[in-house]
């Protein structure tokens, strides 16, 4: 669990017109992360907010929503701000509520979006991504939207790299995303980034999703895969696992979790999970020992904090898993770093 306290205001922009679901389907797996984060005796971790260009908007389905604040002059702690997005029949008009809204992006964004180590973040959710091209804010960036609108994004800004075919994207503090559902998919990667793929997975299996990553990623996540399924007791146990990777777990100990036997948890893990749970435990540790390695840990700290018992067994493990050794993990990484320094 990462028990990181400061708040981070989560401000979602609302122009008229907004979609209800771009708007609810995050805000509510944001409110479940502190949900979850309370429950575990740690602080909440996000500070929702909602802003306007004018306080009164009537949503797509025509819902009003009224009391907005009004967009803020300056960004006083780090905020993640979330643009939403607009119906087709919308997107190309420019209201004054578009024009000021966009303004505003600009000169409250831009400079802190293109600082070094900034606190701050623009998320983007479907047409939501126009809405920062018309802010020029995803110059030099890769970014995405709906399939339905890749050309204009490109026409609105051509010094952006588009990508297609993508559930969502991170490029710094940029992180865009395709549509409606694919907003939900992105908030939970980041609560997962912040709050830990434990309670990432928690929330998931709250509002009864699946959790995915971008199809930018080659391979589904070790800390993701195998949870395609809604069976509680196995959730706990692999929720523990992710938590905690490095303590000493048997059949015994998970088993305890689960609150099941032994031969019931195998039983449970094969059908529902596709792997047995010691299977699972290998693959977080192995995960979790490849994080370590791209952020500078030695084999053997990585070893250490991942739960293996030495860096032989780290080896042993990798060999089997990938082929080749760990330190094939540090050299990618330094020569990534010597290629970004050129």
């Amino acid at each position: 669990m990462i028990a990181r306290s400061s708040l981070i205001d989560l401000l979602f922009v609302i122009a008229p017109n907004s979609l209800l679901l771009d708007i609810a389907g995050p805000a509510e797996a944001f409110r479940l992360a502190n949900l979850h984060r309370t429950r575990r005796g740690l602080p909440p971790r996000f500070r929702l907010r909602f802003v306007g260009p004018v306080p009164a908007v009537q949503t797509s389905v025509g819902l009003a929503l009224a009391d907005l604040e009004p967009l803020p002059s300056r960004l006083s702690s780090p905020t993640w701000v979330v643009l939403v997005g607009q119906p087709s029949a919308y997107v190309g008009r420019v209201t004054p509520a578009i024009a000021t809204t966009a303004q505003w992006l600009s000169q409250t964004l831009h400079e802190h979006l293109y600082a070094d180590h900034t606190p701050h973040r623009l998320i983007t959710i479907c047409s939501g991504t126009l809405l920062a091209a018309r802010a020029g804010l995803v110059d030099n960036r890769r970014c995405t939207t709906h399939h339905e609108l890749l050309d204009n994004l490109r026409a609105l800004a051509p010094q952006a790299l588009v990508v297609d075919n993508r559930v969502f994207l991170i490029d710094g503090p940029l992180a865009s995303s395709a549509g409606i559902t694919a907003g939900i998919d992105l908030a939970l990667h980041l609560i997962a980034d912040e709050c830990g793929e434990a309670l990432a997975a928690s929330i998931a299996l709250d509002m009864v999703v699946y959790l995915r990553r971008s199809s930018h990623d080659p391979e589904l996540s070790p800390f993701l895969a195998h949870r395609r399924h809604l069976h509680l007791a196995v959730h706990k146990v692999q929720d523990a696992i992710s938590a905690e990777p490095e303590r000493d777990w048997d059949m015994d100990a998970l088993s305890a979790v689960g609150h099941v036997t032994q031969r019931h948890l195998l039983r449970l893990f094969v059908q529902h999970a596709g792997v047995s749970p010691l299977h699972f435990l290998q693959a977080i540790r192995l995960e979790r020992a490849h994080q370590s390695l791209e952020h500078g840990a030695s084999v053997t700290r990585a070893a250490e904090v991942a739960g293996f018992r030495s860096g032989l067994h780290l080896r042993r493990a990798w060999n089997r898993q990938w082929g080749g050794s760990p330190r094939d993990a540090v050299e990618k990484v330094a020569k990534a770093d010597a290629i970004k320094e050129h």
